[in-house]
């Protein structure tokens, strides 16, 4: 039997949109770029779905920010 689901991580969520914002992306852009759809980035960036590493990882990637960088900005939050 499963457990529920983990609940999403607003921090993360937030900070995701916000380094988005920061650097001038879409969300079609850096979705694509990251090879996800429009509507799971949508839901990452709204706290409603909660992202696997490796998709944290993908988006990251796309910022070209580091994840010590993320690390220490969500530690800052």
């Amino acid at each position: 039997m499963m457990g529920a689901p983990a609940l999403a991580d607003v921090e993360l969520a937030a900070e995701i949109r916000r380094l988005r914002l920061l650097s001038g992306e879409s969300q079609e852009s850096l979705a694509h770029r990251s090879g996800l759809t429009v509507a799971a980035l949508s839901r990452i960036e709204r706290g409603a779905a909660n992202p696997a590493w490796t998709t944290v990882r993908r988006i990251m990637g796309a910022l070209e920010v580091s994840l010590s960088e993320l690390g220490e900005r969500l530690e800052a939050a």
